[in-house]
């Protein structure tokens, strides 16, 4: 079908009668019966012309038709009405949003822990209809009878989803909505924001705001510690808020614990040195040695002395990969502290590693050497699948490696780690931690019965011959609870029923936490029993492990000790003679032969 035919068409409908009549009129009249006669041509091209002529005439009949016109005339309407409505409704968005400050947080970005924080403070849901109820800690209880806010059962408001809340704030109305976006289509992770619109046309208003919502969540949280791990491979989630650990609350040989602390400490503020001279803005430390000697203590002391958050980093966790690990490096904030524990198990094939136990095995150097045969370059492979030595690397000072952070690596098997890993610029400073020492030894028993003034410690204001003459044989908890005949050990403990075994001997339950012994006594018990443990012989988990089965006699520790240190050396897989090598505890950095310990 051509266009006059479609005109043709159109024109019919309009009005059937003029097309009728045009079309009557120029259509020839009937010829003669055929036959060969040279009109026969001039009338096909006259019938031609005739066509040809049509086209224009049905558009002119065509724009003439009323009904043509009026179907303009409400086009023209419906635009102009559409058009204005438009302009309208984009003239009100402004308005509007010239009245509102608006802005959107992530749920579980930092932000908004600050803002759900201040609302619990301003009670903003106490009032609401349609909430969601969560109990974690290091948040105001917003039931409104628990002060505590690392308590467990603490019972938080949160706003629910597609709801809207209202408050004031300095005579400023303020509307909060918490929405959830699902990520990766209909199978992905959900992700929570939260917005908060305020009614007023100066932004500092929410600055204001902010920032008194730092502050008030800074303070409830300075004594807490914020520890995340990973997840999915390039994201990170808070787990838990640990309480800070003082200085003197990790019991270490002289000078190590300060030499990493103020190391640090030098680090942080050091950016515009290491910007001046081109050198990446980043730290390292490697944590090797015996196991329960305390590197993760140490580690856990110095993110609270310098304010910084921890980020534990498994390499080994299922689908982590060189590329995942580049991105969760990345996603790292300016300023934090990423642990790496166990970090020789990333590049060994077998899931049980050779490490020997310390106890029963001592090293005979503080670096285990290595010969090149085969069992070595086993430990030394990388993984198949996962993380490989060549991503680790890159991770850690390569082109998009974070800057600003302090990396901890921790490792019970120094041999078993490559080279490449140990250089300059990644690991830079290296400390190798022994069994206890002498001073060790000594510095945990006096931590463990010097009393603090919270225990109710009113018995140490008795002089030493009273307060001795009251403990009777020097065991104050000897007469609190019966002890069976034939017990191994002196009353003053649980006996463990038939069948019952435990690490702590005799049981570690007690009538009270606290011994009434001055401080005097206690540091002449500590030299005692530092005297009877030999040096280098066991971890400080393993003598943390005895003393707890005497949480309240310090003297039956004491005189308990030769015993359990002579079951001990039974138990030893080589001679005692050989476990008791006293080796030099000290710090080494890179490319430095180690330091001699300072410890006694």
């Amino acid at each position: 079908m051509d266009a006059t035919q479609i005109l043709q068409a159109v024109l019919y409908i309009l009005n059937p009668l003029s097309l009728h009549e045009n079309t009557t009129s120029t259509t020839p009249a009937p010829q003669s019966p055929p036959g060969p006669s040279p009109k026969i041509a001039s009338h096909s091209a006259g019938s031609s012309d005739a066509l040809a002529l049509s086209l224009p005439r049905m558009l002119f009949m065509l724009l003439s038709a009323s009904a043509v016109w009026d179907w303009a005339k409400l086009l023209l309407i419906g635009a102009l009405v559409e058009g204005l409505r438009r302009t309208l409704r984009t003239a009100w968005d402004k308005f509007n949003k010239s009245l509102w400050v608006t802005a959107t947080f992530e749920f579980d970005d930092h932000a908004a822990d600050w803002l759900m924080h201040w609302l619990s403070k301003k009670k903003a849901f106490q009032s609401a209809r349609d909430i969601e109820v969560s109990t974690r800690s290091g948040t105001i209880d917003d039931l409104g009878d628990n002060d505590n806010q690392e308590a467990e059962d603490n019972v938080v408001f949160l706003p629910s989803t597609a709801q809207t809340y209202s408050l004031w704030y300095k005579r400023c109305y303020i509307m909060i909505s918490r929405d959830r976006v699902m990520n990766g289509g209909p199978f992905g992770r959900p992700k929570d924001y939260i917005q908060i619109r305020m009614l007023t046309r100066s932004p500092a208003l929410l600055r204001e705001l902010l920032r008194e919502a730092r502050k008030g969540y800074k303070a409830a949280n300075e004594h807490l510690i914020e520890v995340s791990v990973a997840e999915d491979g390039d994201r990170w989630r808070r787990v838990v808020m640990q309480t800070k650990r003082s200085p003197s609350s990790v019991i270490l040989d002289p000078g190590v614990l300060e030499l990493v602390l103020n190391d640090a400490r030098d680090f942080l503020s050091s950016k515009k040195w290491y910007a001046d001279r081109g050198i990446p803005f980043r730290r390292g430390y490697l944590l090797h040695g015996a196991p329960g000697a305390g590197k993760t203590s140490m580690i856990h002391t110095i993110a609270g002395e310098l304010g910084l958050s921890v980020y534990i980093l498994s390499l080994t966790v299922g689908g982590l990969n060189d590329n995942s690990l580049k991105s969760l490096i990345s996603h790292l904030p300016k300023s934090c502290i990423v642990l790496m524990e166990d970090i020789d198990a990333a590049f060994t094939r077998s899931i049980k590693r050779d490490i020997l136990d310390p106890e029963a095995h001592p090293p005979s150097s503080s670096v285990p050497e290595d010969n090149g045969d085969a069992s070595s370059n086993a430990v030394r492979e990388m993984q198949t699948g996962g993380v490989t030595l060549s991503g680790l690397l890159n991770a850690l000072d390569g082109i998009a490696a974070q800057e600003g952070r302090i990396l901890f690596a921790t490792t019970n098997s120094y041999g078993a780690l490559d080279p490449a890993l140990l250089r300059p610029g990644r690991l830079d400073l290296h400390v190798e931690f022994h069994l206890a020492s002498t001073y060790q030894a000594k510095e945990l028993f006096k931590r463990f019965y010097t009393c603090a003034p919270s225990e109710g410690s009113s018995h140490l204001a008795v002089d030493d011959e009273k307060t001795e003459a009251d403990s009777g044989s020097g065991d104050p908890g000897a007469n609190s609870l019966p002890s069976p005949a034939g017990a191994p050990y002196p009353s003053g403990t649980i006996p463990m029923p038939e069948g019952v075994s435990s690490v702590y001997p005799g049981g570690s339950v007690h009538d009270s936490r606290a011994s009434n012994i001055s401080e005097k006594q206690v540091a002449a018990l500590a030299e005692r029993f530092a005297e009877i443990v030999p040096p280098r012989m066991f971890s400080m988990a393993t003598l943390q492990g005895y003393l707890m089965a005497y949480k309240t006699r310090p003297h039956a520790a004491v005189d308990e000790a030769a015993l359990w240190v002579q079951k001990k050396t039974k138990d030893r897989l080589v001679p005692a003679s050989a476990s008791r090598t006293d080796s030099s505890g000290g710090v080494t950095v890179a490319g430095r032969s180690p330091v001699a310990d300072r410890s006694p």
